[in-house]
């Protein structure tokens, strides 16, 4: 079993009275956050240990009274130890790496 980092980003539509909801569940939940949040649609991202814990946290949003849609943007499993490497810097167009 490898120890790894899943990163998703998340499209939530809701009804503008989800809000409050929505806000307290992202606070309750280890890994999500609100990036951007309006009123009838906000963008989420976590950070969990494995995919259950990523589709956990889909299924307990589409529960929310108010969610009309979850929508998985974008999701990248890292193995935590690459996250601890230094990244190489890249080269600019005409000049050395």
């Amino acid at each position: 079993m490898t120890d790894d980092l899943h990163i998703a980003s998340l499209v939530v539509q809701h009804r503008p009275t989800a809000c409050a909801a929505l806000e307290a569940m992202v606070a309750s939940t280890p890994g999500l956050e609100i990036a951007l949040q309006g009123g009838i649609q906000s963008v989420l991202l976590q950070e969990s240990a494995d995919t259950a814990g990523l589709m956990a946290s889909i299924d307990r949003l589409r529960d929310l009274p108010g969610v009309l849609n979850v929508n998985l943007v974008y999701h990248h499993v890292e193995p935590r130890a690459m996250l601890d490497r230094p990244i190489a810097s890249a080269s600019v167009q005409g000049e050395p790496a």
